[in-house]
């Protein structure tokens, strides 16, 4: 379980390696620009907002937990605006990351890039549509976390909650570009990632970390499809067979 955990863990920076190679390079353009705009964007709203969420999160008498808990809440708070921010960044994105995650395939595989069989202004509308679906599907979830932070005693666990929450949704995220190409919808990949819980949630983590650091969230989108490509390859697609796979028959 661990040892998935860590595998997950690595796929976003594999991710990073993957995005520089000739012929990648032109479909990360876009993504890239996306994401210098709300990035900024998300970067002033955490600077002008967090200050006063983090006096009101803790109550006078538990001042002396504060050195405890503020780099969770911090980490907490930036997961939310910057988790917020990417899910806009990829709706906008979501008509170029079936094409970047196929090319990025096609390369891992040595095959022919996958084909849907739809046109590209029919692929475009699917692939927003299952971006709107994930925001219904973050929303019907979000809210009831966030009252989490009101209720005393219970919100001194919210921050790890998000977190863990902020890497399943980031790994649903990304690995719907790669599904999305064999004809898998949003319900699919979240099946398909329950069932390989750890390395989705390690993959989240990953996610989370390259959204949080610094000149390195500017590319986070299209290093995040490019890493859950290599993930579906490697561990997802039903022919895939690594070597936990073949360590554990069955």
């Amino acid at each position: 379980m661990f040892s998935d955990y860590l595998a997950g863990l690595r796929y976003p920076f594999q991710g990073l390696g993957l995005i520089g190679k000739p012929g990648i390079r032109p479909l990360v353009v876009i993504p890239l620009l996306l994401n210098l705009l709300l990035f900024a964007a998300g970067i002033a709203l955490a600077v002008n907002y967090i200050g006063a969420a983090l006096e009101d999160f803790l109550p006078q008498w538990l001042d002396w937990l504060r050195w405890l808990l503020w780099p969770l809440f911090v980490i907490a708070v930036l997961a939310v605006v910057f988790f917020g921010f990417t899910l806009v960044a990829n709706l906008l994105g979501a008509p170029f990351n079936g094409p970047l995650a196929a090319r990025i395939e096609a390369r891992l595989t040595g095959g022919p890039a996958p084909d849907s069989g739809l046109s590209w202004q029919r692929e475009a509308l699917v692939a927003v549509l299952n971006e709107l679906r994930k925001l219904r599907y973050l929303a019907l979830r979000a809210l009831p976390l966030l009252l989490l932070f009101l209720i005393p005693g219970v919100n001194l666990a919210a921050p790890l909650l998000w977190l863990a929450f902020g890497a399943w949704m980031l790994a649903l995220e990304y690995a719907d570009a790669p599904m999305g190409n064999h004809g898998l919808g949003f319900g699919d990949a979240r099946q398909r990632l329950r069932q390989r819980l750890p390395l989705a949630l390690g993959f989240g983590t990953g996610m989370l970390i390259l959204t949080l650091v610094p000149v390195l969230n500017f590319i986070a989108m299209p290093a995040g499809v490019a890493g859950a490509t290599a993930m579906w390859v490697d561990r997802l697609r039903p022919e895939s067979r690594t070597l936990t796979d073949l360590g554990n028959p069955g």
